[in-house]
């Protein structure tokens, strides 16, 4: 008896919307949701999370995209918002767009970076690092589709822009972890390449 009196009971429905905003049109379809701005169109299967994600309207009259669960466990009611989360970033990103920033850092040897487009691409999209400590090894990377990159008008600073928060900071992360410094006391070696600031552009 004491056991049935410390059961918890199981939730039964657990839901959470996101209001589309003006200028944005999102197409729901067997969980798989896209989303169209200003900016372009991004795409994004959730066919893996097992929630009913639909069209709706809510009390103010505003157009939301609707996410629902139905006697979850604990893990499947936390992707609810998790799921939300992802749809209102890709609202985001075709309305305003992501924008990091990256400052380059050494000591000694200037670190010298280009950025070029490559496979037809009409903005920079890949970058090209010399002389991180004195090397001679030309680094390369390719950023993700849709990101762009190019350098500021402040001294040592480059900046990756896109519309995927995914996409964006898997570019920035590239960069970082190729420039970073190998059999040396990091202490005493702080040459690299470090993101700054993140931000919505515009904002």
């Amino acid at each position: 008896r004491d056991h049935l009196l410390t059961t918890m009971v199981r939730t039964i429905n657990s839901m959470q919307e996101v209001v589309v905003p003006e200028g944005v049109t999102v197409d729901v379809k067997a969980r798989e949701v896209t989303v169209k701005g200003k900016r372009g169109t991004l795409q994004r299967s959730f066919k893996h999370v097992s929630c009913e994600i639909k069209h709706a309207v809510n009390k103010k009259g505003e157009k939301t995209i609707r996410v629902e669960k139905w006697f979850g466990s604990k893990k499947e009611l936390a992707s609810v918002r998790t799921v939300c989360s992802h749809i209102g970033n890709m609202m985001t990103g075709v309305m305003n767009g992501f924008e990091y920033k990256m400052k380059l850092v050494y000591a000694h040897f200037p670190i010298n970076v280009a950025c070029d487009k490559k496979d037809g691409s009409k903005t920079p999209n890949n970058i090209e690092i010399r002389n991180f400590l004195g090397e001679k090894v030309v680094r390369s990377i390719k950023m993700q589709e849709g990101c762009t990159v190019e350098r500021t008008s402040e001294k040592d600073e480059i900046m990756i822009t896109g519309n995927s928060i995914e996409a964006v900071g898997i570019s920035v992360s590239q960069i970082q972890q190729t420039c970073q410094v190998k059999k040396k006391d990091i202490r005493k070696y702080l040459d690299g390449i470090y993101c700054t600031t993140r931000k919505v552009i515009g904002q």
